[in-house]
């Protein structure tokens, strides 16, 4: 999730737990849910190392569900200094617990795969049930703040909303086996037996979802509406980011379907693309990618460069597409790791 929305969980859950006889002033409390809510994305400070430290820690220590009670405390602490109250951290410690914690719900729920086990385990957790900017999401927290000033006695406002919140990423868990069981039908239809059918959250509505089925080092994926029932019209040259994406989600039945191999579809570049994608110094994004997929080969004598995307991350009706990464060498010298840059121009990232 955006951190804005992050920040305004921890107020919701805040005014959803508030009590009336509670020590802790209503507006002390909701400032501090709101601070303790958005603390984890406090995390993009590690990407200032080096390039590749965001892919490495962000949604790490910050978001693990391990040191939650250490950050609860801090944050507590931190308060109790800040209004120089003598009781100290004890009152402040419940509600900062909630901010952090709603927080890594927030994020698990996402494809991008949070932590939670840090710094014990660097194993990353996904629910992939909602995309990381769901309006729907956001406007059902704003919805409830809303009525939780209108009514500002009661905290039923913020409990509704807190219910509703769980019934939406209900019914995206339902529609997320519903976009599987599409995928499972194609792979039966297609003779690909044994493949592996997993769905990915899109964006504009939580009917949209990128099926892919994978078997081996091939695969295939289609973005579907699973509430369409005409092909989309085609956007105009001059369409926006919004018409662009609308008009990717076709109907399940007329699936548009595109090989997006692991390593490419000849024999050359699955050579050379197993090559680099091997190397040592490639091991970070073993690490990150799940869906890893060749994007391109680029020969410039005696340079050469492999380029590898994760379809979590390649957007229908998006001219950029984040964290692709690849490696490149001059003749036969040792392959150096690089980001690929939105204006197709790299950035060496040693």
């Amino acid at each position: 999730m955006d951190t804005i929305t992050h920040a305004l969980s921890g107020a919701l859950i805040a005014r959803a737990t508030a009590r009336a006889a509670q020590a802790t002033p209503l507006p002390r409390r909701l400032l501090l849910g709101t601070a303790a809510a958005a603390f984890p994305d406090a995390d993009f400070v590690l990407s200032a190392g080096a390039p590749i430290a965001y892919l490495l820690n962000h949604r790490g220590i910050t978001h693990s569900l391990v040191l939650l009670p250490a950050w609860a405390w801090l944050l507590a602490w931190l308060a109790a200094l800040l209004w120089r109250d003598p009781r100290g951290w004890r009152p402040y410690i419940g509600v900062c617990a909630m901010g952090v914690g709603i927080h890594i719900a927030g994020d698990v729920i996402t494809s991008y795969g949070t932590m939670i086990l840090a710094p014990l385990s660097d194993a990353r957790f996904s629910l992939g049930t909602t995309f990381i900017i769901d309006l729907y999401f956001s406007g059902i927290i704003l919805a409830g703040l809303a009525a939780s000033g209108v009514w500002r006695a009661s905290r039923a406002p913020a409990i509704a909303a807190m219910a509703v919140l769980a019934a939406y990423v209900g019914l995206q868990a339902v529609l997320k086996n519903a976009a599987i069981e599409a995928g499972e039908g194609y792979a039966r239809a297609q003779g690909l037996a044994g493949a592996n059918v997993s769905a990915l959250e899109r964006p504009l509505s939580p009917f949209n979802w990128r099926i892919i089925v994978a078997r081996g080092d091939e695969q295939r994926y289609a973005d579907v509406s699973l509430i369409a029932k005409t092909m989309p019209p085609a956007p105009a040259d001059d369409a926006g980011l919004i018409a662009r994406l609308a008009a990717a989600f076709a109907p399940p039945s007329m699936a548009r379907w595109t090989a997006a191999p692991r390593f490419g579809a000849s024999a050359e570049e699955q050579r050379i693309a197993r090559e680099a994608w091997r190397q040592p110094a490639f091991a970070f994004y073993r690490w990150f990618a799940d869906y890893p997929a060749l994007y391109r080969i680029e020969r410039d004598n005696p340079r050469i460069c492999v380029w590898f995307e994760d379809l979590r991350f390649t957007t229908p009706g998006r001219r950029d597409t984040p964290f692709r990464y690849g490696l490149c060498r001059e003749g036969s010298g040792p392959w150096q790791p690089h980001r690929l840059l939105a204006d197709g121009g790299r950035a060496p990232l040693y």
